[in-house]
Parts: structure tokens; C-alpha cells; sequence
């Protein structure tokens, strides 16, 4: 990806794009020149050289284009069990035709609905954020009502594909009201398996006393590459639950920011990364506490085999006018094999005085006296082996209350570890 082909086919794509776009894109074009993609040496991609293997993978800045995704191939992907809503998308492209429309909540496509776009995951915050406000194509904008309450999840599925193009740029933009209640499952779904790039932007709008759950699966091909930025914004007594579980993916970047703006509001951040193989996953997590009376929780497991590489990195701001914070944070891991890396760094800035706050790591090898103890009454090693992994994630698959997708989650963990139990 020549710095040269990318500026041209940013240039083309900002003046192509429509009216109401201009300045969203023009802003964003000036906050990536300043940022540029990010450098060997750029701190916050310290440990994910994803400069150097988009270059190497990709080439050329080339948007995917939407492709044919037909009801078989929606109805074949959708986890058994489950019951709900279906929003599907093609390469990022919203196919409203395809998609059971939950009643009561507003859904368009996100050009109709651009005078908010930006003002939660800001441009200049992250260089692939500002790429993907500069040149993403189309996406979707889902509005719950005031005192809405969604009762089935909604299933955001996602197919992916390159086929006359190696990148695709998804963007969703979720708004609840006040009082508004909705839980949403993002799954995304590889009909290639060639290299190709998925730049994800999605910002989440929580009104007072809001409760949003945001579960993901990644569980794409094996060579493709990932970057996400998930920022959200709380008001006051407002709740958000993020899950992310990431399973395969050539380099993947997770970044997932929550903005507590009102006091009683309460953020929940989960993650499991199963790792196997060369596969890269770094989660890279912000919490920010801007008023007081208010809670994050925080917990992130790993565990990583053959030659992968973990990377955690969480920041919690706790700011002066935060008093009566509770923040609460810790990263553990499991390394199965020699080869296995993991470079995690957990991090807590306080500016007030009167707060609650702990972070913590460990990075350690399986439990041999277990191991030894569950062999010794009979159970084989593989299986003993994969029931003592699935207890240490259990702990964060039990945060998913959708009882269809965890059990989903639950087949996909054991049939990676080897073992049913």
C-alpha cells in the first residue's frame, strides 16, 4: 500500500462522495495526513506492525464493492438457537432486502443520517478511524426510540469478500434513547479466503438510563486483517456491556473506547482472545471517567498456543472531577507453547483523590497439578487439558446473556481447545 496510490485514492474518493459528505471527509483527510498510517516506532502500535502487513498483503488502496449474498447463505450463517432480528451486510453495504427489521427502531443507511457521524469516534484520534471517515462507502444507522426496549438481540452479519477490491470499510452508528434498552451481535462471515483488510468504525450513543449489550465474534479467515474502532458514549445511570471473543485473523487491532459522561453510569469491557497458529490480536482498550459516581469494569483473558501473539493494552483515566469512581481492570493469560507471546500493560492515570481503582496482569503456563488431578480420575489428557482452559474463560463467557450466542461461543471455544464436555 504505496503512501502514493493511498492519498490518490483518498483525493478521488473525498471529491466523489456526496454533497452532505464533503466536509465529514474533508476533515477527516486532514486528520489522517496528519497522522499518516502508523510508523514501526508509533507507540500505540508499539507491539502490531499493521503498517508493514498491509503493505505487504494488501498493496493497493482498493474499496470492496458489495457483492451477491443470497437468503440461503444468511439462513446457513446464523448460529443455531438463535432468536432475534437480522441486519445483513455485503462488504460493509447495509442489504436492507436481506434484513429482518426489528419493529419500532429507526434504520436507514448512514448518508441519509451524516450530521452526527465522526462526533463520538473522532478522526483524530486514530489514523484508520480518520481512513475510514475519509473513505468508507456506506453503512447503517440504527435509532431506538426513548423508552424502547428491544426484547430479541439484534444480529448485525456481516459477509466479507474480495473480490474487485481488498478493503472494506463497514461503519454503524447506534443511538439509544433515554430508557432505551437493545442488545446487538456482530458476526462476520469470510466467503474468501485471500488477504484482504476490514477498517471497522462503529460509534454507540447511550441516552440516560440506557442499557446496551455489544457482543462480537471474530472468527474470520486466516488471512485477513482487522482494525476496529468501537467508542461509545454513556450518559447519566446509563449501562454498557462490550464482549469481543477473537478467534482466528492475520493481524487484528481492537480498539474499544468507552466515555462515562454522566454520573451512575456504568461500563463493562469482557474479552477472550483463543489464539493458535501465527494469528495476531491486539486489544487495545480505553476507559475514560469524566464526572463522578461512576463504575468500569474491566477483564480480558487469553490464551495463546504454536507461535500467536497477544497484545493488551488498557487505559483507565480517572479525572479530577471523577470522584467516587469505582475502576477495575485485569488481563490474564495462558501461554501453551514456548513460541506463544503476549505484551500486556495495563494502565490506571487518577487525577482525583476518593476513588476505587485496581489493575493487574498474569501471564503464566496451564496448572500441571490440575492437570495431573483430573487425569488421576480418569479423564484424558486432551479433554482434561481443555476443561481446565474453558474454565479459566468461563468467567467472561458467562457476561453474554443471550443465551443462544453463548452456547454458540461455548461449541466454537471447545471445538479450538479439542475437547467436549
Amino acid at each position: 500500500m504505496s503512501t502514493l496510490t493511498l492519498q490518490d485514492t483518498i483525493t478521488g474518493l473525498v471529491a466523489a462522495s456526496p454533497e452532505n459528505f464533503q466536509n465529514l471527509r474533508k476533515e477527516a483527510l486532514v486528520a489522517f495526513n496528519t497522522q499518516g498510517l502508523p510508523a514501526l516506532k508509533a507507540e500505540e502500535y508499539k507491539f502490531t506492525s499493521i503498517t508493514k502487513k498491509l503493505e505487504s498483503s494488501i498493496g493497493t488502496f482498493k474499496p470492496a464493492k458489495a457483492f451477491s449474498v443470497t437468503p440461503k447463505m444468511v439462513k446457513s450463517s446464523v448460529h443455531e438457537g438463535f432468536e432475534g432480528k437480522i441486519l445483513v451486510f455485503s462488504n460493509g453495504f447495509f442489504l436492507e432486502e436481506l434484513s429482518d427489521l426489528p419493529d419500532g427502531v429507526n434504520i436507514g443507511r448512514l448518508s441519509d443520517q451524516s450530521d452526527e457521524i465522526g462526533s463520538i469516534a473522532k478522526a483524530n484520534k486514530d489514523p484508520f478511524s480518520a481512513l475510514n471517515q475519509a473513505t468508507f462507502q456506506e453503512g447503517v444507522f440504527i435509532s431506538i426510540p426513548k423508552k424502547t426496549k428491544v426484547e430479541q438481540p439484534i444480529l448485525l452479519l456481516s459477509f466479507h469478500k474480495e473480490e474487485d477490491g481488498k478493503v472494506i470499510q463497514p461503519r454503524v452508528w447506534i443511538e439509544a434513547g433515554d430508557f432505551a434498552e437493545a442488545t446487538f451481535i456482530e458476526q462476520s462471515i469470510s466467503v474468501s479466503d485471500n488477504s484482504y483488510f476490514v477498517n471497522r468504525v462503529v460509534e454507540i450513543k447511550g441516552g440516560q438510563n440506557s442499557i446496551l449489550n455489544y457482543y462480537r465474534v471474530q472468527n474470520e479467515s486466516r488471512n485477513c486483517i482487522e482494525v476496529s474502532n468501537i467508542e461509545t458514549d454513556i450518559q447519566q445511570d446509563g449501562r454498557f456491556t462490550a464482549v469481543t471473543v477473537s478467534l482466528t485473523g492475520d493481524m487484528v487491532r481492537n480498539n474499544l473506547s468507552l466515555n462515562l459522561l454522566g454520573s451512575n453510569s456504568e461500563g463493562n469491557m469482557y474479552g477472550i482472545y483463543l489464539l493458535n497458529g501465527k494469528t495476531h490480536v491486539d486489544n487495545h482498550t480505553n476507559v475514560d471517567h469524566t464526572i463522578p459516581h461512576a463504575e468500569s469494569n474491566e477483564l480480558y483473558k487469553g490464551i495463546l498456543a504454536d507461535q500467536s501473539r497477544g497484545v493488551f493494552n488498557g487505559k483507565i483515566f480517572v479525572r479530577q472531577d471523577a470522584q467516587k469512581t469505582n475502576a477495575f481492570q485485569q488481563n490474564n493469560n495462558i501461554l501453551l507453547s514456548e513460541d506463544a507471546i503476549i505484551n500486556t500493560k495495563p494502565q490506571l492515570e487518577i487525577w482525583a483523590d476518593d476513588v476505587k481503582c485496581s489493575h493487574g496482569c498474569t501471564v503464566g503456563q496451564l496448572d500441571e497439578e490440575a492437570l495431573f488431578y483430573l487425569q488421576a480420575r480418569g479423564i484424558d489428557k486432551t479433554n482434561a487439558k481443555g476443561l481446565l482452559l474453558y474454565a479459566f474463560v468461563g468467567e467472561v463467557l458467562e457476561k453474554v446473556e443471550v443465551e443462544s450466542f453463548q452456547s454458540y461461543l461455548e461449541s466454537l471455544i471447545q471445538e479450538r481447545l479439542g475437547s467436549k464436555f
